[in-house]
């Protein structure tokens, strides 16, 4: 099935692929201009708890006026490193970055559920993954499983969710295998994230240690991962794949590596990354000094993609070429504190959140939205160890 993808993809005439994706990237853009229903959302908070910071916060959000109210506590968890929501529940997941398999100090995920008028979490219930240090988690699609990525014991987990969004014992741990040539972090693998692609049907899941985004298919019945055809695509050796995101057409995958300090570019055939189209680093020529990647975000519009950098502490934008899916560097600008860990593009596309772990701050940036770079609006909350950003709309 591999080779007949592959061939599949150099049969659609490169004319057609390039005006398909131009045409959506300009219905989206069209698309993100108009007014949403909702302006005013309530951004929940991941930290790790250490210093000052307790758990789970939240803050109000006005995206029309991009006022952000200070951080509350809502919720006593430990290491909620990652945050994701149920589709259709008011439910919070997030996973415990803590360093065990068994054990007090295990990895878990903690099931919550959101009180929307006042912004409270109640925990549910929490269960092992069965691996060391989840960093990063998503909810299925249709609501019935969560998985997790493992990064110390380089493992993808899988807990059904029950009617109500309960966890419940895992039914599903793939351990990863493979090395990497940085001897100093790629002794094994570390898996570091899951995402599903936009139609629901492929996990991709990128490991730093192995150089490889591994792609499973996930059972909904059974609630187990097998191996989709392809099972892996391949970056640069030593590059240390972080995190992806896909292109608003489904058409192209854009890999952050956390070693190399780049972004490689995927073309895909539906959905699948099939072919590795060019790879551009996140720093300026002239910086010398150390740095790691951590978040990659594709703007609603499809015309830019924006990457964290961690030591030369700065948002790096790139523009997106509507022929091709390729990138050229717009700049790098200052994320407003140290080691950006996370950020997040804000709804309406307007307004972006950069969470600077290090400097305990979240703060606001506008995106201009003819060329992509980014500004500071002046506004910014602390928060101790602000590692991951999700919006859920407040109604009143």
């Amino acid at each position: 099935m591999a080779s007949k993808i592959h061939r599949d993809c150099r049969k659609i005439p490169e004319l057609l692929f390039l005006t398909g994706l131009g045409l959506l990237s300009v219905v989206l853009s069209t698309r993100e201009t108009r007014a949403e229903g909702n302006t005013v959302y309530r951004v929940y908070l991941g930290t790790y708890t250490r210093g000052d910071s307790r758990g789970i916060y939240a803050c109000e959000f006005d995206t029309s006026q991009g006022t952000l109210s200070a951080p509350k506590l809502v919720a006593e968890v430990r290491n909620p490193a990652f945050l994701a929501f149920h589709p259709t529940l008011p439910r919070i997941y997030a996973v415990s970055e803590l360093w065990q398999t068994e054990g007090p100090d295990r990895g878990a995920a903690t099931a919550l559920e959101i009180d929307d008028r006042s912004g409270a979490l109640h925990v549910l219930n929490q269960e092992a993954v069965g691996g060391a240090g989840p960093c990063h988690l998503a909810v299925s699609p249709n609501g019935r499983y969560l998985v997790t990525a493992n990064y110390g014991s380089g493992s993808t987990s899988v807990l059904p969710l029950d009617g109500d969004g309960r966890l419940q014992p895992r039914s599903c741990v793939i351990q990863h295998e493979g090395s990497g040539p940085n001897e100093a972090r790629q002794k094994g693998p570390h898996a570091h994230q899951t995402i599903f692609s936009p139609r629901g049907e492929i996990l991709l899941v990128p490991d730093l240690g192995i150089d490889q985004v591994l792609l499973y298919r996930l059972d909904e019945k059974t609630g187990r991962l097998t191996a989709w055809n392809p099972p892996r695509v391949d970056v640069p050796p030593g590059s240390g794949p972080r995190h992806c995101a896909y292109h608003p057409s489904g058409k192209l995958l854009y890999v952050v590596n956390e070693l190399a300090s780049t972004v490689s570019v995927f073309e895909c055939a539906d959905e699948v990354p099939v072919r590795l189209v060019q790879t551009v680093s996140t720093l300026p020529p002239d910086f010398e000094g150390q740095n790691t990647t951590a978040e990659i975000e594709v703007h609603p519009s499809g015309r830019f993609v924006y990457a964290s950098n961690r030591g030369h502490d700065s948002i790096a934008a790139f523009a997106v070429d509507p022929a091709t899916g390729k990138l050229s560097e717009i700049g790098q600008f200052p994320s407003g504190g140290k080691v950006p860990r996370n950020f997040a593009i804000a709804p309406g596309g307007r307004l972006l959140l950069a969470a600077n772990q290090d400097g305990h701050n979240v703060v606001v940036f506008a995106i201009e939205p003819d060329s992509g770079k980014l500004r500071a609006t002046g506004v910014s909350v602390q928060v101790g160890s602000p590692v991951c950003i999700v919006f859920r709309p407040i109604r009143r």
